[in-house]
């Protein structure tokens, strides 16, 4: 199974500051570092999405997998640090058969970002 960060590419740069020096929104920075990050690592894929309807944080990542408890996070710098610490977080999310991560193993880019926890849907039954 593979774990999917899922980029908002539309989130602001700062709380209150939509694009960066360059031009780019913050969520566009992030995208391509995580992506980069994320490039040849196994068991993390990455997707860009417009908007993820976070907007009181700035630069919001999901991650899920089937079967797997969702996070969404936000409030991220786009820099290169906080797109290693959400790589790494999905390793171990990915590693793990539930995606719950305890707590001692989270990368410390990641603490203080979280937003919700969405329990997976349960199997089908029929």
């Amino acid at each position: 199974m593979t774990a999917t960060l899922t980029v908002c590419e539309t989130c602001n740069f700062a709380p209150e500051t939509k694009r960066g020096p360059d031009g780019q929104t913050g969520g566009e920075m992030l995208c391509g570092l995580v992506e980069q990050v994320a490039d040849g690592v196994s068991g993390v894929a990455t997707r860009r999405h417009a908007c993820l309807m976070g907007c009181d944080h700035h630069c919001n990542v999901g991650l899920s997998a089937p079967g797997k408890i969702t996070y969404v996070m936000g409030s991220f710098a786009p820099e290169a640090a906080s797109a290693a610490a959400l790589v790494a977080f999905a390793e171990l999310y990915d590693a793990s058969e539930t995606g719950q991560v305890p707590y001692k193993q989270w990368p410390q880019g990641v603490k203080g970002h979280f937003v919700s926890r969405v329990p997976p849907l349960p199997a089908d039954e029929t």
